[in-house]
């Protein structure tokens, strides 16, 4: 046994495991790949061991039954006999009776030492499967982790690059538009159609423009809109005897 099966193997320690194969979560656990040769046996074997469980515990209601019905009889044929001690009828069947009772109560013995012993091979069984199905989803985790990480370096690569893109673009953007400003100042517009230019840099440069002050007048609007709600919630509220008292102010105020 492996140290990660150890470690495995301890921190199930009082740890009540549900039966693996009963449950619908732990098939989603694997792909095909991932269900191992190891793990389809024991999930075979802990299948069977339920079965015989269910199995054994059916013969036993089974045999109870007719145990009872056997010592009813039992009794009823013993009356009979009293009225009737000579009936080789009677007694042959008393005397089945009691050696078909004799077989149920040995049946039933085996019955129980083989339901006490079920659960143990079937918690044990459990107990490994567990530990296998730890060891794939701990190299599962570890493997998602790592991918993980190298996703979201790439991403900060990817970021840190788009930043410096944007602040080029930006840079070629005011650079074009400088040149294009200062060409149609000096020479027109009509030299200006020789450079074969596919768009307006003014224009675009007066967008981008636009743009950023529209963003900056939002962010300055919702600081102020903020600030305001912020005011109101902490401004005094006037008490119900002021606002009356106002009132009749104001309305002595109108008689005079």
């Amino acid at each position: 046994m492996s140290k990660t099966d150890e470690e495995f193997e301890h921190a199930l320690i009082g740890k009540k495991i549900p039966i693996l194969t009963l449950d619908n979560k732990w098939y989603q656990l694997f792909t095909e790949s991932e269900h191992t040769a190891e793990i389809k046996r024991m999930e075979s074997e802990m299948n069977d061991l339920i079965k015989r469980q269910s199995k054994v515990s059916d013969e036993n209601r089974e045999i109870k039954k007719l145990k009872k019905k056997l010592m009813d009889e039992i009794v009823v044929l013993a009356d009979e006999l009293v009225h009737d001690p000579s009936s080789k009828r009677l007694a042959k069947k008393q005397d089945e009776c009691k050696r078909l009772l004799q077989e149920c109560n040995e049946k039933l013995d085996a019955n129980e030492e083989e339901m006490v012993e079920l659960p143990r091979q079937i918690n044990w069984i459990n107990r490994k499967l567990m530990v296998a199905t730890m060891e794939i989803c701990y190299r599962k985790l570890a493997k998602s982790t790592e991918e993980l990480s190298e996703i979201e370096e790439w991403i900060g690569k990817v970021r840190r690059e788009l930043k410096k893109k944007i602040i080029r673009k930006q840079e070629k953007e005011a650079k074009i538009h400088q040149l294009y400003s200062y060409m149609h100042d000096i020479f027109g517009s009509d030299v200006i159609e020789l450079f074969d230019m596919h768009y307006d840099p003014e224009e675009k440069y007066q967008k981008a423009q636009e743009a950023k002050e529209a963003k900056v007048s939002r962010e300055t609007q919702g600081k102020k809109e903020t600030q305001e709600a912020k005011e109101a919630n902490d401004a005094p509220i006037k008490s119900e005897e002021s606002v009356n008292e106002q009132s009749m102010n104001d309305e002595n105020a109108s008689k005079s």
